[in-house]
C-alpha cells in the first residue's frame, strides 16, 4: 500500500511526484543540513581568518568539510532526537557537532561561537531558497516559457479575433496573444533574478556585541561581510535579532506577479478551449465526465488556476507577516518561514500542470478563420483613419452609425460604403482590399520576435 495516500497535504500525497526535487530546498532534513553548513562553514572562516588558532588546521578544516559533505538522513534524525531533549532546533545542530568533533578539543569551545540561532537560521533559509530559485524553480519555468515561446512562433500568423470587454475587436494572431504571456513571465523571473538574497551575522540584537566583547581588535563589519559574502550572500549591516526579511517580500511579491501572470494565461486558454479555438488531444483511456461520455475538460488550466490561488495565498501572508517583528525579534516568523516550500510547490504544480495542458492542444484554424472572415463590422477602424487622412468630417460618428445598424455589416455593405468616399485612389484601393484577415498590423512580426527579445532581456 503507498502511504502517500494518507497524507493529509496534497503535495506530500497526490502531487508529490511533481514535488519531491523541492525537498532539498525546504523540507526539515533540508533546513537542518544548512544549519550545520553554516555552522561548519563558520568554523572554517574563523580558522582561515585566524580569529582562532588551531594546531593543525588542514586536518581539522578537511574533516569538517567531510562532515558537511557526507551530511545524510541519519545526521538528521540525530539531531531531531537530540532536539527533543533540548526543545531548540538550532542548539541540537549545535550538541550534534560538539559530539562529532568531541576529539577535536580545540575547536569543540567555538562551535556557534558568538552565533544567535537567528545568525544560523536566516542563512540557511537563505542559501536554500536561492539555490531552489536558480536551479529547479528556473528550470521548471524555463521549460514553460521555452513552449510559449515555440507556440508564439508557431502560431505567429494564424489570425484570430480579439475580444476586449468579451466584444469582438481589431484582428490578431494566436501567437502574438501567446508572446504576451511569455514576454511577461520573462520579465518578472528577470526581476526575481536580480533582488539581492541577503543575510546577516551580527549576533543577539544586530550589535556585534559578543563579537566586540571578545575580540575588539577585529573588524567584525569587514570579517560579518566576507563570511556572509563567501556563502553567496549579499550582507545586511542594520538588522536586529533577525534579518529583516525585506528581500524575502520581494521574492514572495514577484512571485504573485508571476502567479498572477500564470493565473490570467490558464484563464484565458479556458476560454479559448470553450470557444473551440483550441481543441483538446483525445486519449482513450481518459474519461471526462462520469456521466456525459463526450466531454474533455480542461483540467490542467483548472487545477493551474486552482494551485495559483493557494500559492498566491500563502505568498501573501509570508510577505506581509515576515516583514515586522515586535521589538528585536518575535518568534512567530520562525512557524511561517517552515511554509515557504509549500507557497513554491502549488507554484510548481501549477507550472507542471500548464506545460501539461499546453501539450495537449490543437489549434483550430477553421474556426477562428471562419469567425474572423465574417466580422467585416472590425474594419470601421481603418475605414474611419483613412477617412480623417482625407480630411472628412465626423468619419468616426459616420462609421458608428453605419456599424451599429441592426443587422450584421457585410463586405458588400462596407465595399458600397468605401466606393462612395471622396478620399485618394490610393487609399481606396488599400481599403477595398483589406479584410478582417489582414488587418492584424504587425502581430505576426511581434510574435516571430519573442525568442529573440527574451533572449537578449
Amino acid at each position: 500500500m503507498n502511504d502517500n495516500i494518507k497524507n493529509i497535504s496534497p503535495i506530500d500525497g497526490r502531487y508529490k511526484s511533481k514535488t519531491s526535487d523541492l525537498n532539498e530546498f525546504f523540507s526539515e532534513y533540508a533546513l537542518i543540513k544548512y544549519r550545520t553548513y553554516v555552522e561548519i562553514k563558520w568554523l572554517i572562516f574563523m580558522i582561515l581568518n585566524k580569529i582562532i588558532n588551531i594546531q593543525d588546521k588542514d586536518k581539522l578544516i578537511k574533516k569538517l568539510e567531510e562532515i558537511s559533505k557526507k551530511f545524510n538522513i541519519k545526521d538528521a534524525l540525530k539531531i531531531k532526537k537530540i532536539e527533543s531533549i533540548a526543545n531548540h532546533d538550532v542548539k541540537s545542530v549545535e550538541y550534534w557537532l560538539r559530539e562529532k568533533l568531541k576529539k577535536e578539543k580545540e575547536i569543540v569551545p567555538f562551535i556557534h561561537f558568538a552565533c544567535t540561532s537567528e545568525d544560523i537560521n536566516n542563512l540557511s533559509y537563505a542559501i536554500a531558497l536561492k539555490k531552489y530559485i536558480f536551479s529547479s524553480h528556473k528550470k521548471s519555468t524555463n521549460l514553460l516559457i521555452e513552449k510559449l515561446c515555440n507556440l508564439s512562433i508557431k502560431y505567429a500568423d494564424v489570425e484570430m479575433m480579439s475580444k476586449t470587454h468579451g466584444q469582438p475587436a481589431s484582428p490578431t494572431t494566436m501567437g502574438k496573444e501567446i508572446s504576451v504571456f511569455t514576454y511577461r513571465l520573462n520579465r518578472t523571473l528577470n526581476q526575481i533574478y536580480n533582488i539581492d538574497f541577503l543575510g546577516k551575522f551580527n549576533g543577539a540584537v544586530g550589535n556585534f556585541n559578543a563579537h566586540k566583547f571578545s575580540f575588539p581588535e577585529l573588524d567584525w563589519l569587514f570579517l560579518s561581510k566576507n563570511f556572509i559574502n563567501s556563502l553567496g550572500l549579499k550582507e545586511n549591516m542594520y538588522t536586529t535579532q533577525i534579518e529583516s526579511h525585506d528581500f524575502l517580500s520581494e521574492i514572495f511579491d514577484a512571485s504573485k506577479r508571476l502567479n498572477n501572470i500564470m493565473l490570467g494565461l490558464s484563464k484565458d486558454f479556458w476560454g479559448y478551449i470553450s470557444c473551440s479555438y483550441f481543441l483538446q488531444k483525445v486519449k482513450k483511456s481518459e474519461v471526462g465526465s462520469s456521466t456525459m461520455p463526450h466531454k474533455i475538460n480542461p483540467i490542467d488550466f483548472e487545477n493551474a488556476e486552482g494551485n495559483l490561488g493557494i500559492s498566491n495565498s500563502i505568498f501573501s501572508h509570508l510577505s506581509e507577516k515576515l516583514s515586522i517583528s515586535r521589538f528585536q525579534r518575535d518568534l512567530s516568523d520562525s512557524t511561517a518561514m517552515r511554509n515557504i516550500g509549500v507557497a513554491f510547490a502549488h507554484q510548481r504544480i501549477a507550472i507542471d500542470a500548464l506545460i501539461k495542458g499546453l501539450d495537449k492542444l490543437e489549434i483550430n484554424k477553421k474556426m477562428l478563420s471562419d469567425e474572423l472572415k465574417n466580422q467585416w463590422d472590425l474594419l470601421a477602424e481603418p475605414i474611419q483613419n483613412i477617412m480623417k487622412l482625407n480630411s472628412i468630417d465626423n468619419a468616426y460618428e459616420k462609421l458608428k452609425t453605419l456599424t451599429r445598424s441592426n443587422n450584421k455589416i457585410s463586405k458588400n455593405d462596407l465595399t458600397d460604403f468605401v466606393k462612395k468616399l471622396n478620399i485618394s485612389p490610393k487609399h481606396k484601393k488599400i481599403l477595398l482590399n483589406t479584410s478582417p484577415t489582414n488587418y492584424t498590423g504587425i502581430a505576426e512580426k511581434l510574435a516571430r520576435n519573442i525568442k529573440k527579445v527574451i533572449d537578449n532581456e
